[in-house]
């Protein structure tokens, strides 16, 4: 029997206990950055026919895959062909393919769905839905232990740029790169990360000593991070913590994952707020800057843009 190795919160104790969900939740993510989520509300039969989705789409031939990869859209919507993004500060491209999914009524930039695989659009359309609405719950209690009204993060994460995306890692290539991995060591971009269950072990975060903590992929579960723009909204009180994707045993072992990444608005002010500035020893930690400008700027350092 797996046991998980981070704190293991369940969603219905934020009606039933309130206070207490929040402050597991916020000792959660100050200590690991991570945390794992039950009695989420997301229904396993749908997690495990997206999957059954993601598999069917990535068996295609690579020139019909290739076909959804449109460099205007600097991989938001759509195919990332294998190799393409690496890690911030990391020249050797990740052994991983992708697809992003956006928001279902995004007319700006409208979702691509793969015509060879029908079941693959409701799949992930319902799929978004449901994370999103998990993630609406989880930032409701981030923003209580940040001192904020409960639906402070709600405008800007309803109409914001969050991002659904379909990993796939194939079997290691006989001639990939020595230093390359499936991920690389890295932070999500993002507010908040929301990672379904894997089909396979893989995860691991840094912690403070140095060492690697694998994160198990427990049926029932879904893995919660911290990212990049919410340590900085909070002064570094919540933490961004680096972690990767390491390589299997086997070589002709492939791995599925689909981490939905919570983005709000781009004009949304990334600056720290005083009263974390206050938890965290007084000094300003982050510099001024819009949820875009921040993510332009990573898009750039991972090969995206």
């Amino acid at each position: 029997m797996l046991v998980q190795t981070i704190p293991v919160l369940s969603l219905r104790d934020f009606t039933a206990h309130p206070a207490q969900f929040v402050q597991s939740l916020g000792e959660a993510l100050e200590r690991f950055g991570f945390f794992a989520l039950e009695d989420h509300g997301i229904d396993d039969r749908l997690i495990q026919s997206a999957y059954g989705s993601a598999e069917a789409f990535f068996a295609l031939p690579e020139p019909t895959k290739r076909r959804y990869e449109e460099r205007a859209l600097k991989g938001q919507r759509g195919f990332t062909r294998f190799g393409k993004e690496h890690a911030k500060d990391h020249g050797v491209p990740d052994l991983k393919e992708f697809w992003h999914v956006g928001r279902p009524d995004d007319q700006a930039m409208p979702n691509r769905w793969p015509k060879e695989v029908p079941q693959f659009q409701p799949a992930m359309t319902t799929l978004f839905q449901q994370l999103e609405t998990c993630s609406i719950q989880l930032l409701r209690a981030c923003a209580l232990y940040l001192g904020q009204p409960t639906d402070w993060f709600m405008p800007e994460v309803r109409h914001g740029n969050s991002i659904l995306r379909v990993i796939h890692y194939p079997p290691v290539p006989p001639d990939a790169a020595p230093r390359s991995m499936r991920a690389a060591p890295h932070e999500d971009i993002n507010l908040i990360t929301l990672l379904c269950e894997a089909t396979s072990a893989g995860l691991e975060l840094l912690q403070a000593n140095g060492e690697w903590l694998p994160i198990q992929p427990i049926p029932g579960q879904v893995i919660v991070d911290t990212g990049d723009m919410l340590q900085a909204l909070s002064n570094g009180l919540l933490k961004s913590t680096t972690h990767r994707v390491t390589n299997p045993d086997s070589r002709r072992d492939r791995r599925f994952s689909m981490p939905f990444f919570v983005h709000p608005r781009s004009s949304f002010d990334l600056t720290p707020l005083p009263q974390c500035i206050a938890r965290t020893g007084g000094a300003t930690r982050f510099p001024v800057q819009s949820a875009g400008e921040y993510l332009q700027a990573r898009l750039r350092e991972i090969g995206l843009a």
